[in-house]
């Protein structure tokens, strides 16, 4: 099985769970990013005024959250192409969250880690915007793989509604009927964006707005093999947020979906709207040419 990387890894799915270490507030770090520090993070420590106070955060800008999947950590290549995609379009708080420390080389080990993680999360939130300031208005929470289930877990944790969740193709093994899975109840408007379903990520409609480039299952344009289908996702959403140009049509269930006859309205895929609305099945059509 691949990492968010697309490296692969061989993975026992049936192998026992060796119990791991008891996990701290410390294993997630918070990595803030701005127009003033664009390739530059600032660590934000948990119960940690000052290192809030000596940041670029400002509680007047949106915030956006992004959380990487298995075997991957702050410094991982979806981080980057996504946080780039919005502070090229505009001024936000971007906060790179890195909880490779919970993670395992054993993949059931870092699924049953996600509800805590996702927890923390929240937690980590709202001690920043109870004492810094910010909107749960304005927050969006982007995850990849197993880092989609991270986000609706911490959507879940927080006293607020945040205003929006944007699951890039999220992780399918041991998540159907998972209920640390993402669901459309974590966020006032969440999103999924399906590029490998039925192998890597999951396939069923977990979120209120589904959205399944080409279909949603391998292979993806340009792809060989699995894993860069299941990485496609994070590059169509980030190229969403800088061109906003991807509009699904509705489908009137998996059936209609699956045989590309779908004739229903149009929404708009991924993007950076907070006050988005929208329910269903959608399928579009989406080149490489249109990512460049």
């Amino acid at each position: 099985m691949p990492d968010g990387n697309g490296v692969p890894h061989l993975v026992d799915l049936q192998a026992p769970v060796q119990p791991r270490m008891q996990t701290n507030e410390d294993d997630n770090e918070y990595w803030l990013f701005t127009r003033k520090n664009d390739n530059e993070k600032q660590v934000l420590k948990f119960n940690d005024s000052d290192s809030v106070r000596q940041s670029n955060y400002d509680p007047n800008l949106p915030l956006t959250v992004i959380v990487h999947g298995w075997n991957n950590n702050g410094d991982s290549n979806m981080n980057l192409v996504v946080r780039s995609a919005f502070l090229h379009v505009g001024q936000y708080n971007v906060i790179v969250v890195d909880w490779s420390k919970s993670l395992s080389i054993c993949y059931t080990a870092s699924v049953k880690a996600v509800p805590n993680t996702g927890k923390r999360i929240g937690r980590f939130l709202e001690w920043l915007i109870n004492n810094f300031g910010g909107n749960w208005d304005s927050v969006h929470m982007v995850g990849h793989s197993l880092g989609a289930h991270v986000v609706g877990n911490a959507g879940r944790a927080v006293s607020g509604k945040v205003a929006r969740i944007t699951g890039m193709d999220p992780a399918g093994p041991q998540f159907g009927g998972n209920p640390a899975a993402l669901n459309g109840a974590d966020a006032r408007y969440v999103e999924c964006i399906h590029t490998d379903g039925g192998v890597l990520g999951i396939y069923d409609p977990i979120c209120q707005s589904n959205f399944y480039p080409n279909g949603g299952k391998h292979p993806q344009p340009g792809c060989l093999f699995s894993p860069c289908s299941h990485t496609r996702s994070y590059e169509f959403f980030s190229a969403s947020v800088k061109i906003d140009n991807f509009i699904g049509t509705k489908c009137g269930n998996l059936d209609e979906l699956k045989s590309n006859v779908c004739n229903g309205s149009q929404l708009r895929m991924g993007n950076t709207e907070l006050y988005k609305n929208g329910t269903g099945l959608y399928r579009l059509k989406i080149s490489l040419k249109q990512l460049q």
